[in-house]
Protein backbone atom coordinates (compact mmCIF):
# COMPACT_ATOMS: atom_id res chain seq x y z
CA UNK A 1 0.00 0.00 0.00
CA UNK A 2 2.81 2.40 0.93
CA UNK A 3 4.49 1.62 -2.44
CA UNK A 4 1.38 2.72 -4.36
CA UNK A 5 1.10 5.93 -2.34
CA UNK A 6 4.72 6.82 -3.13
CA UNK A 7 4.11 6.01 -6.78
CA UNK A 8 1.08 8.33 -6.88
CA UNK A 9 3.08 11.09 -5.17
CA UNK A 10 5.89 10.58 -7.70
CA UNK A 11 3.50 10.81 -10.66
CA UNK A 12 1.91 13.94 -9.18
CA UNK A 13 5.33 15.55 -8.69
CA UNK A 14 6.34 14.65 -12.25
CA UNK A 15 3.07 16.04 -13.62
CA UNK A 16 3.54 19.26 -11.62
CA UNK A 17 7.07 19.58 -12.97
CA UNK A 18 5.85 19.09 -16.56
CA UNK A 19 3.16 21.72 -16.08
CA UNK A 20 5.68 24.14 -14.58
CA UNK A 21 8.22 23.61 -17.36
CA UNK A 22 5.50 24.00 -19.98
CA UNK A 23 4.37 27.26 -18.40
CA UNK A 24 7.95 28.53 -18.51
CA UNK A 25 9.20 27.26 -21.87
CA UNK A 26 6.07 26.98 -24.06
CA UNK A 27 5.60 30.19 -26.14
CA UNK A 28 2.51 32.28 -25.43
CA UNK A 29 0.30 34.56 -27.46
CA UNK A 30 -1.42 37.73 -26.29
CA UNK A 31 -4.61 39.35 -27.57
CA UNK A 32 -3.09 42.71 -28.44
CA UNK A 33 -2.84 44.75 -31.66
CA UNK A 34 -0.09 43.71 -34.07
CA UNK A 35 2.73 46.11 -34.89
CA UNK A 36 2.17 47.68 -38.32
CA UNK A 37 4.41 49.92 -40.36
CA UNK A 38 3.70 53.55 -39.58
CA UNK A 39 2.91 55.65 -42.65
CA UNK A 40 5.56 58.24 -43.54
CA UNK A 41 8.17 56.59 -41.33
CA UNK A 42 11.73 57.47 -42.33
CA UNK A 43 14.92 55.82 -41.13
CA UNK A 44 18.32 56.85 -39.90
CA UNK A 45 21.09 54.27 -40.27
CA UNK A 46 23.43 54.51 -37.30
CA UNK A 47 27.17 53.87 -37.36
CA UNK A 48 26.72 50.26 -36.20
CA UNK A 49 24.32 49.62 -39.08
CA UNK A 50 21.13 49.55 -37.00
CA UNK A 51 18.03 51.37 -38.23
CA UNK A 52 16.08 53.91 -36.19
CA UNK A 53 12.60 54.85 -37.39
CA UNK A 54 11.41 58.42 -37.04
CA UNK A 55 8.54 60.70 -37.98
CA UNK A 56 9.27 64.29 -39.02
CA UNK A 57 6.68 66.97 -38.42
CA UNK A 58 8.03 69.76 -40.61
CA UNK A 59 7.35 73.27 -39.34
CA UNK A 60 4.83 75.25 -41.34
CA UNK A 61 5.20 78.86 -42.33
CA UNK A 62 8.30 80.62 -41.09
CA UNK A 63 10.29 77.78 -39.50
CA UNK A 64 11.85 78.48 -36.11
CA UNK A 65 15.61 78.20 -35.74
CA UNK A 66 15.88 75.28 -33.31
CA UNK A 67 14.55 71.82 -34.05
CA UNK A 68 12.71 69.84 -31.37
CA UNK A 69 13.52 66.21 -30.59
CA UNK A 70 10.93 64.28 -28.59
CA UNK A 71 12.08 61.43 -26.34
CA UNK A 72 9.27 58.99 -25.60
CA UNK A 73 8.75 57.15 -22.34
CA UNK A 74 9.53 53.61 -21.36
CA UNK A 75 12.23 52.52 -21.61
CA UNK A 76 10.96 50.40 -24.43
CA UNK A 77 8.08 52.74 -25.26
CA UNK A 78 7.42 54.11 -28.74
CA UNK A 79 5.98 56.99 -30.72
CA UNK A 80 2.19 56.82 -30.73
CA UNK A 81 -0.47 58.24 -32.98
CA UNK A 82 -1.39 60.56 -30.11
CA UNK A 83 2.16 61.93 -30.01
CA UNK A 84 2.00 62.74 -33.71
CA UNK A 85 -1.43 64.38 -33.44
CA UNK A 86 -0.50 66.48 -30.41
CA UNK A 87 2.84 67.68 -31.75
CA UNK A 88 1.30 68.49 -35.12
CA UNK A 89 -0.20 71.54 -33.42
CA UNK A 90 3.30 72.67 -32.44
CA UNK A 91 4.70 72.07 -35.92
CA UNK A 92 1.84 74.18 -37.30
CA UNK A 93 3.44 77.05 -35.37
CA UNK A 94 6.74 76.72 -37.18
CA UNK A 95 8.78 74.10 -35.32
CA UNK A 96 10.48 71.12 -36.96
CA UNK A 97 9.78 68.21 -34.63
CA UNK A 98 11.53 64.84 -34.77
CA UNK A 99 9.78 61.93 -33.05
CA UNK A 100 11.85 58.76 -33.12
CA UNK A 101 11.44 55.24 -31.80
CA UNK A 102 14.42 54.46 -29.61
CA UNK A 103 16.39 51.38 -30.64
CA UNK A 104 14.56 48.16 -29.83
CA UNK A 105 11.03 49.58 -29.98
CA UNK A 106 8.38 50.85 -32.36
CA UNK A 107 9.54 51.05 -35.96
CA UNK A 108 13.21 50.76 -35.00
CA UNK A 109 15.40 47.70 -35.27
CA UNK A 110 15.66 45.06 -32.53
CA UNK A 111 19.22 44.21 -31.54
CA UNK A 112 20.47 40.63 -31.75
CA UNK A 113 22.58 41.15 -28.64
CA UNK A 114 20.21 42.39 -25.95
CA UNK A 115 23.16 43.48 -23.81
CA UNK A 116 23.36 46.41 -26.25
CA UNK A 117 20.27 48.03 -24.73
CA UNK A 118 21.82 50.45 -22.24
CA UNK A 119 21.40 54.05 -21.16
CA UNK A 120 24.84 54.79 -22.64
CA UNK A 121 23.69 53.37 -25.99
CA UNK A 122 20.58 55.57 -26.01
CA UNK A 123 22.68 58.65 -25.17
CA UNK A 124 25.10 57.95 -28.02
CA UNK A 125 22.24 57.21 -30.43
CA UNK A 126 20.72 60.60 -29.63
CA UNK A 127 24.10 62.28 -30.11
CA UNK A 128 24.41 60.69 -33.55
CA UNK A 129 20.81 61.57 -34.45
CA UNK A 130 21.36 65.23 -33.60
CA UNK A 131 24.37 65.18 -35.91
CA UNK A 132 22.16 63.82 -38.70
CA UNK A 133 19.54 66.52 -38.09
CA UNK A 134 22.38 69.07 -38.43
CA UNK A 135 20.40 72.08 -37.21
CA UNK A 136 22.68 73.35 -34.46
CA UNK A 137 21.48 73.22 -30.88
CA UNK A 138 18.22 71.37 -30.36
CA UNK A 139 15.34 71.53 -27.90
CA UNK A 140 14.65 68.29 -26.03
CA UNK A 141 11.25 67.19 -24.76
CA UNK A 142 11.59 64.17 -22.49
CA UNK A 143 8.52 62.24 -21.33
CA UNK A 144 8.89 60.02 -18.23
CA UNK A 145 11.90 57.76 -19.02
CA UNK A 146 12.58 60.22 -21.86
CA UNK A 147 13.25 62.80 -19.14
CA UNK A 148 15.83 60.51 -17.55
CA UNK A 149 17.43 60.11 -20.97
CA UNK A 150 17.39 63.87 -21.57
CA UNK A 151 19.10 64.45 -18.23
CA UNK A 152 21.78 61.86 -18.96
CA UNK A 153 22.30 63.30 -22.42
CA UNK A 154 22.70 66.93 -21.37
CA UNK A 155 25.15 65.86 -18.67
CA UNK A 156 27.26 64.26 -21.44
CA UNK A 157 26.66 66.70 -24.32
CA UNK A 158 25.50 70.04 -22.86
CA UNK A 159 26.75 72.02 -25.86
CA UNK A 160 24.15 70.36 -28.11
CA UNK A 161 21.06 71.42 -26.16
CA UNK A 162 19.38 74.82 -26.11
CA UNK A 163 16.46 74.06 -23.77
CA UNK A 164 14.85 71.05 -22.11
CA UNK A 165 11.21 70.35 -21.30
CA UNK A 166 10.82 67.51 -18.80
CA UNK A 167 7.24 66.20 -18.81
CA UNK A 168 6.50 64.04 -15.78
CA UNK A 169 10.11 62.84 -15.67
CA UNK A 170 11.20 59.68 -13.92
CA UNK A 171 13.69 59.96 -11.05
CA UNK A 172 17.30 60.97 -11.49
CA UNK A 173 19.53 57.90 -11.21
CA UNK A 174 21.12 56.71 -9.00
CA UNK A 175 17.84 57.26 -7.12
CA UNK A 176 17.82 59.13 -3.84
CA UNK A 177 15.03 57.06 -2.28
CA UNK A 178 14.47 59.47 0.59
CA UNK A 179 12.97 61.92 -1.93
CA UNK A 180 10.00 59.59 -2.50
CA UNK A 181 8.51 60.57 0.86
CA UNK A 182 8.82 64.33 0.32
CA UNK A 183 5.36 65.91 0.43
CA UNK A 184 4.28 68.58 -2.10
CA UNK A 185 2.85 71.96 -1.09
CA UNK A 186 -0.88 71.73 -0.42
CA UNK A 187 -1.43 74.54 -2.92
CA UNK A 188 -0.44 72.22 -5.78
CA UNK A 189 -3.45 69.97 -5.09
CA UNK A 190 -1.57 66.91 -6.31
CA UNK A 191 -3.25 63.54 -5.91
CA UNK A 192 -2.45 59.92 -6.66
CA UNK A 193 -4.04 58.15 -9.65
CA UNK A 194 -6.56 55.41 -8.92
CA UNK A 195 -4.37 52.63 -10.34
CA UNK A 196 -0.69 51.88 -9.74
CA UNK A 197 2.26 50.52 -11.72
CA UNK A 198 2.61 47.73 -9.17
CA UNK A 199 -0.95 46.62 -9.78
CA UNK A 200 -0.47 46.71 -13.54
CA UNK A 201 2.65 44.57 -13.33
CA UNK A 202 0.86 42.07 -11.11
CA UNK A 203 -2.04 41.73 -13.56
CA UNK A 204 0.06 41.32 -16.71
CA UNK A 205 2.99 39.18 -15.63
CA UNK A 206 3.09 35.38 -15.56
CA UNK A 207 5.76 32.84 -14.64
CA UNK A 208 7.15 32.74 -18.20
CA UNK A 209 7.56 36.51 -18.43
CA UNK A 210 9.24 36.59 -15.03
CA UNK A 211 11.72 33.94 -16.14
CA UNK A 212 12.20 35.84 -19.42
CA UNK A 213 13.18 38.94 -17.49
CA UNK A 214 15.44 37.00 -15.11
CA UNK A 215 17.36 35.22 -17.87
CA UNK A 216 17.70 38.40 -19.90
CA UNK A 217 18.95 40.68 -17.14
CA UNK A 218 21.18 38.10 -15.45
CA UNK A 219 22.57 36.14 -18.40
CA UNK A 220 21.66 38.10 -21.60
CA UNK A 221 19.54 35.14 -22.71
CA UNK A 222 16.39 35.56 -24.81
CA UNK A 223 13.92 32.90 -23.71
CA UNK A 224 11.26 34.31 -26.06
CA UNK A 225 11.61 35.86 -29.50
CA UNK A 226 11.07 39.56 -30.03
CA UNK A 227 7.55 39.12 -31.42
CA UNK A 228 6.21 37.27 -28.39
CA UNK A 229 8.16 39.42 -25.94
CA UNK A 230 6.99 42.67 -27.55
CA UNK A 231 3.36 41.51 -27.60
CA UNK A 232 3.62 40.88 -23.88
CA UNK A 233 5.19 44.34 -23.48
CA UNK A 234 2.13 45.80 -25.23
CA UNK A 235 -0.17 44.06 -22.74
CA UNK A 236 1.99 45.13 -19.81
CA UNK A 237 2.05 48.72 -21.06
CA UNK A 238 -1.75 48.75 -21.24
CA UNK A 239 -2.11 47.53 -17.65
CA UNK A 240 0.55 49.92 -16.32
CA UNK A 241 -0.84 52.84 -18.31
CA UNK A 242 -4.02 52.66 -16.27
CA UNK A 243 -2.04 54.61 -13.68
CA UNK A 244 -1.17 57.44 -16.10
CA UNK A 245 -4.48 59.32 -16.17
CA UNK A 246 -6.54 61.38 -13.75
CA UNK A 247 -9.84 60.36 -15.30
CA UNK A 248 -10.16 56.58 -15.64
CA UNK A 249 -12.52 57.13 -18.57
CA UNK A 250 -9.39 58.28 -20.46
CA UNK A 251 -7.40 55.08 -19.92
CA UNK A 252 -5.24 54.49 -22.97
CA UNK A 253 -5.94 51.30 -24.90
CA UNK A 254 -3.26 48.78 -25.96
CA UNK A 255 -1.00 50.13 -28.69
CA UNK A 256 1.59 47.93 -30.41
CA UNK A 257 5.21 49.07 -30.50
CA UNK A 258 6.68 48.43 -27.07
CA UNK A 259 10.05 46.68 -26.93
CA UNK A 260 10.35 44.16 -24.09
CA UNK A 261 14.10 43.60 -24.17
CA UNK A 262 14.85 47.28 -24.75
CA UNK A 263 12.76 47.99 -21.67
CA UNK A 264 14.15 45.56 -19.13
CA UNK A 265 17.78 45.76 -20.25
CA UNK A 266 17.87 49.56 -20.37
CA UNK A 267 16.21 49.76 -16.98
CA UNK A 268 18.73 47.29 -15.54
CA UNK A 269 21.59 49.43 -16.88
CA UNK A 270 20.34 52.45 -14.95
CA UNK A 271 21.92 50.97 -11.83
CA UNK A 272 25.36 51.26 -13.44
CA UNK A 273 25.33 54.82 -14.82
CA UNK A 274 27.50 57.65 -13.54
CA UNK A 275 25.68 60.19 -11.40
CA UNK A 276 24.73 63.11 -13.71
CA UNK A 277 23.92 65.46 -10.83
CA UNK A 278 27.30 67.24 -10.60
CA UNK A 279 27.13 68.19 -14.29
CA UNK A 280 23.47 69.17 -14.12
CA UNK A 281 24.20 71.61 -11.30
CA UNK A 282 26.68 73.49 -13.48
CA UNK A 283 24.28 74.07 -16.38
CA UNK A 284 22.44 77.33 -16.98
CA UNK A 285 20.24 76.36 -19.91
CA UNK A 286 16.50 77.03 -19.50
CA UNK A 287 14.55 74.06 -18.14
CA UNK A 288 10.80 73.56 -17.82
CA UNK A 289 9.44 70.77 -15.63
CA UNK A 290 5.80 69.87 -16.33
CA UNK A 291 3.86 67.73 -13.88
CA UNK A 292 0.31 66.46 -14.16
CA UNK A 293 -1.89 66.90 -11.11
CA UNK A 294 -2.25 63.09 -10.91
CA UNK A 295 1.26 62.19 -12.04
CA UNK A 296 2.24 58.80 -10.60
CA UNK A 297 5.83 59.93 -9.95
CA UNK A 298 6.54 61.05 -6.35
CA UNK A 299 6.80 64.80 -5.91
CA UNK A 300 10.31 64.55 -4.46
CA UNK A 301 11.66 63.04 -7.68
CA UNK A 302 10.13 65.89 -9.68
CA UNK A 303 11.40 68.54 -7.31
CA UNK A 304 14.96 67.27 -7.66
CA UNK A 305 15.03 68.39 -11.30
CA UNK A 306 14.06 71.89 -10.20
CA UNK A 307 16.82 71.98 -7.61
CA UNK A 308 19.52 70.57 -9.91
CA UNK A 309 19.14 73.00 -12.80
CA UNK A 310 19.96 76.64 -12.08
CA UNK A 311 17.45 78.07 -14.55
CA UNK A 312 14.34 75.94 -14.04
CA UNK A 313 10.62 76.52 -13.69
CA UNK A 314 7.62 74.35 -12.84
CA UNK A 315 4.21 74.01 -14.46
CA UNK A 316 1.51 71.97 -12.72
CA UNK A 317 -1.13 70.86 -15.21
CA UNK A 318 -4.57 70.35 -13.63
CA UNK A 319 -6.78 67.36 -14.42
CA UNK A 320 -3.92 65.46 -16.06
CA UNK A 321 -1.91 62.43 -15.10
CA UNK A 322 1.47 61.08 -16.13
CA UNK A 323 0.55 61.46 -19.82
CA UNK A 324 -0.43 65.12 -19.83
CA UNK A 325 -1.00 65.10 -23.59
CA UNK A 326 -3.69 62.42 -23.23
CA UNK A 327 -5.98 64.56 -21.07
CA UNK A 328 -4.85 68.15 -21.61
CA UNK A 329 -3.35 68.28 -25.13
CA UNK A 330 -4.16 71.96 -25.64
CA UNK A 331 -2.59 73.13 -22.37
CA UNK A 332 0.34 70.77 -22.99
CA UNK A 333 1.20 72.36 -26.35
CA UNK A 334 0.53 75.93 -25.20
CA UNK A 335 2.76 75.55 -22.14
CA UNK A 336 5.60 74.12 -24.22
CA UNK A 337 5.29 76.81 -26.90
CA UNK A 338 5.24 79.64 -24.36
CA UNK A 339 8.42 78.32 -22.74
CA UNK A 340 10.22 77.78 -26.05
CA UNK A 341 9.37 81.27 -27.31
CA UNK A 342 10.66 83.04 -24.21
Amino acid sequence: MRFYIFRIIGYAALLSLIILLSAIFFPRTYKVPSLKKRAQTQYWTLRDGSAVGYFLLAGKGQTKKSSIVYLHGGPGGHITGRDIRVFSALSDRGFDIYLYDQIGSGQSQRLKDIAGYTVARHVEDLHEIIGKINSGKIILIGQSWGGILAGSFVARYPEEVEKIIFTCPGPVFPIHQELASLQPPDSFHLRDPLFSNVGGNRLANNIRTKVMAFLATRFNIKLAGDKEADEFATLLSYEVNKSTVCDTARIIGPDAGNGFYASIMTFASLSTINDPRPKMRSLKLPVLVMKGQCDNQPWGFTREYLSLFQNSQLAIIPHAGHFISAEQPGIYVETIEKFINK
